[in-house]
């Protein structure tokens, strides 16, 4: 059985890609409520679909280091190939490998990469768009600092949060789900959603991967019955009903198409859609679209707006309107410029309870534990180079002294 990949288990069947944590920080960006189909399988390592593909992703201070997965049909064509050749098909199996962490001693098996170079060009370039690498977050940190004293009392701590640059129907989909919900629940309900309509790609370990639906599949009129016996209550009938209105009214293009347009255009045109409301909307311009100025208000912005930067409201309001909405997000626009729904999501994942605890942690300029240790075997080969030099030394000087000794 193939199982998730670990780095220290077989580090030349990974690629990386050089990027400083500065510049993105997985463990933030992938839990923050972006996106909710990543999970920390190994310390350190998050697995998750991107693309049509199953990937492992982890890094060091200056790489990002990831592992994509053979689908199930990739597996079967290679198979296919091997037979057409006269060779044993079973030598296509996972080898196992040894992984040493501490005394613990792990057998682990090592799934079938994908070798091509045409390949391979093309993951650099699907992480590269996925993460936005083409956007210095380093200056726009610096940026941020300068105008927002709160924003710089943070940002040591909380660096390299990235906006990902999703698939739009992944995008809008998911957060149909959000709706009075919160996060550990969300990845459940996706999960399931892609379990029932999506195909699968590959199993590792007890866990089955998936591609998200198709627009197609999310439109068939028995999606929202099956729905709501997985647990989607009335998020079931705007599922369904989105992706039917999509396809009847604007076609398969069409929510790919509002990243041409300007941000209101898109968010209004996205707010038609059943379930779509204004925070969704923004959600979706932001974290698919390519609209960097949208700001996304709940409950939860709205406090960090009152309680971190006096933010107020006239009459004591206690609900988000509409022209809440569009103030809050007007004055964290005219704060912190065009990007402003980057800055917002570093202060959003700051808030998190699961983040806490970094702000009281010593921020150590060392390599951290999971860097250390993927470099453990080269650690250990220098201590006995050193060892050996001492050994060395110690001899020669022992020598010298014998030979003073007999003049």
């Amino acid at each position: 059985m193939a199982k998730h990949a670990v780095l220290s288990c077989g580090a030349k069947m990974w690629k990386s890609l050089a990027c400083k944590k500065s510049e993105l920080r997985l463990d933030l960006t992938l839990a923050c409520g972006q996106t909710f189909r990543w999970k920390e399988t190994a310390e350190c390592h998050w697995t998750g679909v991107m693309g049509g593909r199953v990937w492992t992703l982890t890094q060091t201070d200056d790489t990002v280091w990831y592992y994509v997965y053979n689908t199930h049909e990739e597996q079967r064509e290679k198979r296919d190939r091997v037979r057409g050749a006269g060779g044993d098909p079973s030598q296509l199996e996972n080898k196992p490998c040894k992984s040493f962490k501490g005394a613990v001693r792990k057998i682990e098996e090592e799934p079938l990469p994908v070798t091509a170079l045409k390949n391979t060009e093309e993951e650099e370039e699907l992480l590269r768009d996925y993460f936005q690498l083409n956007v210095q977050l380093g200056d726009l940190y610096k940026e941020w600092g300068a105008a927002d004293p709160h924003f710089k009392g943070i940002a040591d701590i909380f660096t390299g949060v990235r906006m990902l640059r999703q698939d739009p129907t992944e995008c809008l989909f998911s957060f149909i789900c959000t709706s009075n919900n919160h996060i550990s629940r969300i990845q459940g309900m996706v999960e399931r959603l892609c379990q029932t309509l999506g195909a699968p790609l590959c199993k590792l370990d007890q866990t089955s991967y998936y591609s998200f639906p198709t627009l197609a599949s999310l439109a068939d009129n028995n999606v929202e019955a099956c729905l709501r016996d997985l647990g989607f209550g009335y998020r079931a009938r705007f599922l369904q009903q989105s992706a039917k209105q999509i396809l009847e009214t604007h076609g398969l293009h069409w929510l790919d198409g509002l990243r041409n347009v300007p941000y209101s255009q898109a968010r209004d045109e996205l707010r038609t859609l059943p379930g779509v409301g204004t925070k969704v909307a923004d959600c979706v311009c932001l974290m698919s679209l390519d609209k960097a100025e949208a700001v996304p208000i709940d409950t939860h912005v709205w406090q960090i707006a009152k309680r971190d930067y006096n933010f107020t409201t006239v009459n004591g309001q206690k609900s988000i309107t509409e022209k809440l909405h569009r103030d809050i997000g007007d004055f964290f626009r005219k704060l912190w410029g065009p990007y402003a729904g980057w800055a917002h999501s570093v202060l959003f994942c700051a808030d998190l309870k699961k983040f806490q605890k970094l702000k009281e942690m010593p921020q150590p300029k060392k390599e951290d534990s999971c860097e250390g240790e993927m470099r453990l075997a080269g650690k250990k080969t220098k201590i006995k180079t050193e060892t050996n030099e001492t050994v060395k030394k110690t001899k020669t000087k022992s020598a010298c002294k014998k030979a003073k000794m007999s003049i």
